[in-house]
């Protein structure tokens, strides 16, 4: 269920009880533990750890903090290190400026060596970054388009720092910091990091999450993070084990792909992959990529398209759920007809429904299809984006007359059911001239959702 991402199991600390410890991890549902070396002789531990632990994985890199001695020797050394089996990233590698163990010359010239090297070996990066933050986003910007990926541990940058990595394609973590009570500015941060973007870490044996503070860290532990990250988020553990699981898959290529869903739950909400096809091409959206959302596949073809009757199974008794939303990677009134059959057997039964839309529906069904709305959809939650034409049409890669047309589907759609319009919190976007546009100008509810 959980995979700690960040252990260094080669501490002496771990020296006497390390089976106890691996099988703690085991009995608590941790399926895979990733172990990265601070320097050439732990990254060689690490390596020999994964060799004798069927649940361990490795990372060779040198940390900032060893790297006072650093030469071009050490990259063919890692490079050997990183070719041994089971070696699934670069790290942990990055700056540290709040100690003075190396020259921040010989730690950049460390960093950049090593980002290079993973760019090479086409492996993803594990990145410390302590009081460096201005010089770490510089140097992960200068490697934009390299094909650099990046899981930023115990992540304490801003809110825009963490949302320009996601931009980028990178995740981050959080350890059990973020269970201390004097943390509710790193809290606010993590509520504002998409869980599709995050991975689950102890930094064992530090950051000992509550209640266990004081002691000594251990991957069992990564529970009581992923209960606080649930916490935050208003989902359930179990889909926070799942979501971050699929993205360890995606980013170190451990554990196994998810299977396609029809129908998929997040916390006490149930939605329904209507099809995977989409008359827009947003480029947040990973449609024509993996099309994983909180762990669930919801890839399919047109021809793998169910029937309403498929649904409607698989829903069993709406009342059992919040909500049923219509919302997969693609756009519903594409099959509006079949929205139509599984939406009206929800009310009959006692359900609630929301369908999320680009607001394009009356132009893909030629027709306009608002008043069916009524009685039918409870909330149409409507992906507004931008309140700028072209902005919109460089977002979603449409013609920018879709955005009048958008704008008068939310303004129709008014008189027949509740309308939300939405912005994906991009730092280009403004969103309080977007707000103000949605609630003064159109008279509907504004929400702002995050990017992942």
């Amino acid at each position: 269920m959980f995979i700690d991402t960040h252990a260094h199991l080669f501490y002496p600390n771990f020296e006497n009880d390390l089976d106890d410890v691996i099988k703690r991890a085991l009995q608590s549902g941790v399926d895979y533990i990733i172990v990265p070396g601070t320097d050439l002789l732990t990254s060689q531990k690490a390596v020999e750890l994964a060799e004798k632990y069927e649940c361990i994985y490795a990372s060779v890199g040198v940390h900032p903090h060893d790297s006072k001695d650093w030469d071009e020797s050490y990259i063919s050394k890692l490079e050997d290190l990183a070719k041994k089996n089971k070696v699934v990233a670069i790290g942990e590698i990055g700056l540290d400026y709040f100690y003075d163990f190396s020259p921040k010359q010989k730690q950049i010239t460390a960093f950049k060596d090593q980002l290079d090297l993973a760019v090479k070996l086409k492996l993803p990066v594990i990145i410390h970054n302590r009081d460096a933050n201005d010089d770490v986003m510089e140097i992960i910007r200068s490697y934009k388009g390299t094909g650099l990926r990046a899981q930023f541990h115990c992540f304490a940058g801003t809110i825009e720092n963490a949302r320009e990595l996601v931009e980028m394609h990178h995740y981050i973590s959080f350890p059990g910091n973020i269970t201390f009570k004097k943390m509710d500015s790193l809290r606010n941060v993590l509520s504002r990091v998409a869980i599709e973007n995050l991975l689950l870490e102890t930094d064992s044996p530090f950051m000992t999450p509550v209640p266990h503070r004081g002691e000594r860290n251990e991957p069992a532990l990564v529970k009581l993070v992923a209960e606080k990250i649930a916490e935050v988020h208003h989902l359930t553990i179990e889909d926070v084990g799942r979501t971050t699981s699929s993205n360890v898959n995606k980013l170190f290529g451990i554990g196994m792909k998810p299977k396609l869903h029809f129908t998929y739950q997040i916390g006490q909400s149930l939605y329904i992959n209507v099809t995977n096809r989409c008359n827009a091409d947003c480029i947040f959206c990973d449609r024509k990529g993996d099309a994983i959302i909180n762990g669930y596949s919801l890839k399919m073809t047109k021809s793998q398209e169910p029937d309403a009757e498929v649904y409607i199974k698989e829903i069993g008794d709406p009342k059992e759920f919040k909500e049923i939303v219509f919302c997969g990677y693609g756009e519903p009134t594409i099959r509006w007809d079949v929205v139509k059959e599984v939406a009206k057997y929800i009310k009959e039964n006692g359900g609630k429904t929301r369908m999320n839309t680009d607001g394009h529906g009356n132009f893909i069904n030629k027709r306009d299809i608002t008043p069916e709305l009524e009685g039918v959809i409870d909330t149409v939650s409507i992906s507004l984006n931008s309140t700028d034409p072209d902005q919109y049409s460089k977002l979603m890669r449409v013609d920018k007359s879709m955005h009048e047309e958008m704008i008068n589907f939310a303004k129709s759609a008014k008189n027949f059911t509740h309308v939300v319009l939405s912005i994906v919190g991009l730092n280009e976007i403004d969103k309080e001239s977007a707000k103000q546009f949605v609630t003064e100008k159109i008279g509907v509810d504004f929400r702002e959702r995050e990017y992942f």
